[in-house]
């Protein structure tokens, strides 16, 4: 009999149930906490935990946990919904597709440029809206352009799909990962967006330069290439346009305006109306793709609703604090780049099981930030160490569902993904380890 792997949803009710039996079993403790002068934060302080009365918490107390939750969340479920459907409505008006084919028919004669440029297009599409499932739809024209190229289609799923991950991981603005666990952790969104902007240019210009390298094949620049114009016409330039447009405006915005989850909402909700209507959607249907958007959004929503839920049956049960007390033991005598490698690496593992980057982000960074404080460093490191392992799990683990739609659609056998990318894999998890380790002395 053939066991399914458990879908998202129930992974996340489990921990909600896993959470509320562990208020029974944890022992209920507490830390003193301060505000910081310097950053306004409220932060742990060393050696002042003390065990407290058990702090069990009811059935019911549980239950109602679930929609608190993800009330809670409804900054970020909103910053999802918006930006999500905005990139939908994108999407279905076929500029996307149609931008594609025409950068692909451009730079035919040149191979190299095209799979550089396919790379960075795709990492930005990651970096801003975690692009992944909408590859599924491309997978015949990128078998197209594997064959017309001569290349090695895992090379050209790399420099789509994989260049997508890699830009999600590293990203500095993508709102289901960094975004996300910034908010949490309670960091400025515009603090460090220079540094991480330095290493997603050296992590994509890495990826790109060993998946170009694995994927030549011996005759591949020599045999010419036959592909059938496409033009991209003012609609559509015009919606691409608006859509590059906006994402760095969006970085000018938080950088210069300070812009939190609310700005950038409502600057892409007016964008993806603006594309629709363009795009000859028209008003009334540029409303029901941008609803449908909403249908394709709600889960990665709920799912971070979800999570903190979880956080709220252990804050109830006041055992969150033993469990920072019971981590933080064994890393208080470590170095700190054991320590933080310590907590990557348990990133990594963690999303194994936990295949939702937004859930993961919630249920961890929430632990992770508290543990910084003790162990005195800087709550950026809480981030990097789960925006940059979440990502970069999703390119080898099987419970990814979208990667390993994209590589069945391929014909990419998931043994055969894994021996092509991993030396590729290893040598960006080395860049995120080095930024990680620079970033202990940089945010000091």
């Amino acid at each position: 009999m053939k066991i399914s792997f458990p879908h998202p949803l129930i992974i996340l009710l489990a921990f909600v149930l896993l959470s509320w039996l562990a208020t029974f079993l944890v022992s209920s403790g507490t830390y003193d906490r301060q505000i910081d002068e310097s950053t306004g934060r409220e932060v742990v302080i060393q050696g002042s935990y003390e065990a407290i009365e058990k702090q069990n918490v009811s059935y019911d107390e549980m239950v109602k946990a679930i929609p608190e939750g993800i009330i809670l969340g409804a900054d970020i479920l909103v910053l999802i919904l918006l930006i999500g459907g905005a990139f939908y409505v994108v999407e279905k008006t076929g500029a996307l597709q149609v931008g594609v084919e025409a950068l692909i028919y451009t730079f035919r004669g040149n191979t190299y440029l095209l799979l550089v440029i396919l790379s960075i297009c795709f990492s930005i599409a990651g970096a801003t809206i975690a692009m992944q499932e909408e590859i599924i739809a491309m997978v015949p024209l990128l078998i197209v352009l594997s064959k017309k190229l001569n290349y090695n289609v895992k090379s050209i799923v790399g420099l789509t799909l994989g260049s997508s991950l890699v830009g999600a991981g590293l990203s500095p603005i993508n709102p289901f990962n960094s975004l996300l666990a910034q908010k949490l952790a309670e960091v400025e969104i515009s603090e460090g967006l220079v540094y991480r902007l330095v290493f997603f240019v050296i992590g994509i210009g890495v990826w790109t330069f060993f998946m170009i390298r694995k994927g030549k094949n011996k005759n591949s620049i020599t045999e010419k290439i036959e592909l059938k114009p496409s033009s991209i016409g003012w609609r559509n330039g015009l919606i691409l346009f608006l859509s590059l447009g906006g994402i760095i405006f969006m970085g000018w915005g938080i950088t210069q305006k300070d812009w939190g989850y609310n700005e950038m909402s409502a600057f892409f909700f007016v964008i993806g109306f603006a594309c629709g209507l363009i795009g000859k959607l028209g008003i009334n249907g540029t409303a029901r793709v941008y609803t449908a958007g909403f249908g394709e959004m709600i889960f990665a929503g709920v799912i971070v609703g979800l999570a903190r839920s979880v956080y709220l049956i252990l804050e109830k049960g006041m055992i969150i604090d033993t469990v920072i007390h019971s981590m933080f033991t064994p890393l208080e005598g470590l170095p700190d780049q054991l320590a933080v490698l310590g907590l990557f690496i348990s990133q990594l593992l963690i999303h194994i099981p936990v295949p939702s980057t937004s859930g993961q982000t919630v249920l961890t960074i929430p632990l992770a930030s508290p543990l910084m404080d003790l162990l005195g460093i800087s709550r950026q490191l809480a981030v990097f160490t789960s925006q940059y392992a979440v990502s970069m799990m999703d390119l080898l683990t099987p419970t990814n569902g979208g990667m390993m739609a994209v590589i069945a659609a391929a014909g990419i056998k998931f043994n055969d993904w894994i021996k092509f990318i991993i030396k590729s894999w290893l040598a960006v998890i080395g860049i995120c380890l080095i930024s990680i380790f620079i970033a202990l002395i940089w945010f000091a």
